[in-house]
């Protein structure tokens, strides 16, 4: 806990709007330009546009399934790129989420729940590192099977979802309520 309040006081005390504003570009040129060139590579190379990473929820068998669609070559790329591009758009949310939660709520932080609500995304990130590990290793070693770090594969995936889909929601309820203190405010300055 305490490294977690560390990290919240440097967060609170470093990004203001000119990091959130490039956190913002940063990540719409990664939606609007990267993830559709690398979707559409990725699909080219591996046949499908499936990916674990993509799934919300699947089973065991499913990813060895499409370890199998892939074939060789496909599952080679998705483990580089599991360690290459994988390592950087959890990175590039990160900052984007965490930014923009920073800056929300430390205007309105001061209801102690709201206080840590910006480090929801590192949650995300930690499972979506944890998810690319396991399932290149499932990859990397198939037609073999990986007992248990398969079975892990999509609670990993599972949990970085509801960490991330956690974090937009946050940025929902901490824009209305920074809305909300605006108008407060200047109407209590009238």
């Amino acid at each position: 806990m305490i490294l977690l309040s560390q990290i919240s006081k440097i967060l609170y005390k470093k990004i203001g709007l000119k990091t959130w504003l490039a956190s913002l570009i940063i990540f719409l040129l990664f939606m609007i330009f990267v993830l559709p060139q690398v979707a559409a590579y990725t699909k080219n190379i591996t046949g499908t546009g499936e990916s674990p990473d993509g799934s919300y929820w699947y089973s065991a068998s499913e990813l060895y399934h499409l370890a199998d669609e892939y074939g060789e070559e496909g599952r080679n790329y998705y483990v580089v790129s599991r360690f290459t591009f994988d390592i950087v758009w959890p990175l590039v949310y990160l900052f984007f989420l965490s930014s923009s939660l920073t800056v929300l709520f430390r205007k309105v932080n001061r209801y102690p729940l709201f206080q840590y609500l910006h480090l929801l995304p590192f949650g995300g990130v930690v499972f979506d590192f944890l998810e690319n590990m396991s399932a290149s290793i499932v990859m990397w070693r198939y037609p073999e099977k990986t007992p248990i770090i398969a079975e892990l594969t999509p609670i990993f995936t599972f949990v970085k979802w509801n960490f991330i889909y956690v974090s937009f929601a946050c940025l929902l309820v901490g824009a209305i309520l920074f809305t909300l203190q605006v108008i407060r405010n200047s109407g209590s300055n009238k």
